[in-house]
């Protein structure tokens, strides 16, 4: 599906324009970045500079979350009392980096402790039986669970009886009933006031140490040293990276940067990485081979490795790690190509207004990954099952502007579980019921999804001039990073373009051309996967690009190059 809707925001009103105006003068940058910051809320002296230089301080009183004295109440007293304490975590990035990151801290203080993540097969998502049968044989009183357990009532109401408190820190939206734990930290709570609504599960495990750091005097340096596990999770979780997210991803990168924990140091050389990491990188760089441990062995790998204090020992961890990124991706790639082979061969599928996939022997490691693959080529919601223990399980992706979450919430009388995002989530199911989900599942996103939701889209920030394009711009433009959902690296649109010169054909699949906008200096523009573009750009004909701006830097010599998102004559 070639055909991309551009949507260009909405023009700024009078007021915000004047604003605009207001803002460029007082921060001494030009209109168009004025207007940048305008459409993200960024709006004066004192926003722009928080904005541009986020501080520590900037971050919320942990206090103002929900239960939050509770939870800081149940550990100290744990810790006081020498009672073994478990620190119990999801098996994907941001579980496995709320574990280390949980685990990591306490131990430097505390003895009495252990840490468990579920096998991703065996037992699945979530909280256990089989993790409290551990804790009760390993005579664990308190459970802390990170990114899980908000929906784990049966199993904390049993737990309970068993002698065993539960302290919940999760960021999935809960169900109509909470758990009877001690605490629930969960921002997502409706009646939880705290200010931050988008923090991960390690964002909520770390808002829980920084509130036991701060009642307890101890020192916040010595938790700030584990924002580069932080900022993997937002990266990898694909949370908004704006409010309080912003200041602890700006942090993490810092930390990731420059004094990074031994084992992420071995993941980064391992992903063979020498330039600086920024979000984008992370995404594609570092979450995946944390996750692989879990998808393809078992996640505790992962957790050993991000704990793991020796050079030699996190180099070898790390290598193996990267093997079982590799197989991953061997999975992905066949599973992928079955799969839209599937759609294609099934005409009601392919007509279809979603995507519900099941094949007993898929890798259930890989399922997400093999729907939002799918999503690429069909631009619809997609859920992916396979077997396991019996259940057809799997997870589901989504569209922009459309929530899958509540479209699986309304099929809850054929899935045995369920839970997640808008975006992104995971069910079970009797086997015998996909069939009947699927078309239920199809009812329900037919009834709701917009049309143009079927299309793929190009948000677009700014129409530009290229002869307004030049380094003082770029700079300012990089300095509103970190990038990611809630602050997109901008994307401009430019019309009435010409090609300069001939275009290249690169790898038979990509083409790098010149471009230039009337009397404007000609800029190289790389276009991925485009080189069906030759014909139409050796036309003469004049065409529109939208596009991100980036620093080319080859050899020593620095130039600013556009990245193509798409192209129309």
């Amino acid at each position: 599906m070639n055909e991309k809707r551009w949507i260009v925001r909405s023009e700024l009103t009078p007021e915000q324009v004047q604003t605009a105006h207001d803002l460029a003068q007082a921060i001494s940058i030009n209109p168009f970045l004025s207007t940048l910051l305008v459409q993200r809320g960024i709006t004066d002296f004192d926003s722009a500079r928080d904005f541009f230089r986020p501080e520590l301080s900037h971050l919320h009183d942990p206090f103002l979350m929900q239960d939050m004295d509770l939870a800081v109440e149940r550990l100290c007293e744990a810790m006081a009392n020498g009672e073994k304490i478990l620190v119990y975590g999801d098996y994907d990035v941001d579980g496995t980096t709320s574990v280390a990151l949980f685990y990591g801290f306490l131990r430097k203080i505390y003895d009495k402790l252990d840490y468990y993540i579920p096998d991703r097969y065996a037992e699945g998502y979530g909280v256990s039986w089989q993790g409290i049968d551990w804790a009760e044989e390993n005579g664990f009183t308190l459970i802390v669970t990170l990114d899980c357990g908000i929906k784990s009532i049966d199993k904390v109401e049993e737990a309970k009886k068993r002698g065993i408190d539960f302290i919940i820190c999760d960021h999935h939206r809960p169900g109509s009933e909470l758990p009877p734990a001690v605490a629930v930290l969960d921002p997502k709570r409706e009646d939880c006031l705290y200010p931050y609504k988008e923090l991960t599960g390690c964002g909520v495990g770390f808002k829980l140490l920084q509130a036991f750091c701060l009642q307890n005097g101890q020192e916040l340096d010595m938790l700030y040293e584990y924002l580069d596990l932080v900022v993997v999770s937002i990266a990898a979780d694909i949370v908004p990276i704006t409010g309080e997210n912003r200041v602890l991803a700006y942090y993490g990168l810092q930390r990731l940067n420059s004094n990074p924990c031994t084992g992420v140091r071995a993941l980064i050389q391992v992903a063979g990485f020498t330039t600086e990491l920024d979000i984008t990188k992370v995404v594609f760089g570092l979450g995946p081979r944390i996750n692989a441990a879990g998808r393809i062995k078992h996640a505790k790998e992962a957790v050993r490795l991000l704990l793991c204090d020796d050079e030699e020992e996190a180099s070898t961890f790390a290598f193996e790690i990267n093997k079982h990124n590799t197989e991953r991706r061997t999975f992905d790639t066949s599973i992928t190509e079955e799969a839209l082979t599937m759609i294609q061969q099934d005409g009601w599928l392919s007509q279809a207004n979603s995507t519900v996939l099941f094949k007993q022997d898929w890798h259930k490691g890989v399922v997400g990954i093999v729907a939002s693959r799918c999503i690429e080529h069909f631009h619809r919601p997609t859920i992916i099952l396979t077997h396991s223990n019996g259940k057809a399980t799997g997870s589901a992706r989504s569209v922009p502007g459309f929530d899958v979450y509540e479209a699986i919430e309304e099929c809850a009388d054929l899935l045995e579980q369920f839970g997640g995002h808008t975006f992104a989530a995971g069910l079970t199911l009797p086997v015998e019921n996909v069939d009947a989900f699927r078309l239920k599942f199809e009812e329900i996103v037919t009834s709701r999804i917009q049309p143009e939701q079927l299309i793929p889209m190009i948000d677009i920030d700014l129409e530009l001039d290229l002869k307004d394009i030049n380094w003082k711009f770029y700079n300012v433009l990089r300095q509103m990073a970190p990038f990611g959902p809630g602050n997109m690296l901008p994307v401009f649109v430019s019309r009435d373009v010409h090609v300069a010169g001939r275009p290249t054909i690169m790898k038979s699949k990509h083409i790098k051309f010149d471009v230039y906008q009337g009397d404007s200096p000609a800029f190289t523009a790389i276009g991925f996967s485009m080189a069906h573009l030759y014909p139409d750009l050796m036309s003469g004909k004049p065409f529109s690009i939208c596009y991100q701006l980036e620093e080319n830097n080859f050899r020593g010599n620095k130039s600013l190059q556009i990245c193509l998102k798409d192209v129309k004559f």
